[in-house]
């Protein structure tokens, strides 16, 4: 069954599809997700350094948070 989405486009999708037109060889497609990859990674560092700053987090605190056991305990 399809699904079908009453909300626009974003910006975004619509720049995408205007590349859809384009035959790109193996290599042009690695970059073009390398050059995205790179574009959101920076994104989310900068949201991360801004906290970091935000709650005067240093060094030490990374240091024992990947010294900490958080994980998952599911119900059982």
């Amino acid at each position: 069954m399809a699904i079908i989405q009453n909300k626009p486009m974003s910006n975004l999708q619509a720049e995408l599809l205007k590349l859809y037109a384009n035959d790109l060889d193996e290599n042009e497609l690695k970059e073009i997700k390398a050059i995205l990859g790179k574009h959101f990674a920076e994104k989310a560092t900068d949201a991360m350094d801004k906290i970091w700053e935000e709650k005067s987090l240093s060094k030490q605190d990374m240091v024992n948070w990947t010294n900490e056991h958080n994980r998952y305990k599911g119900r059982n």
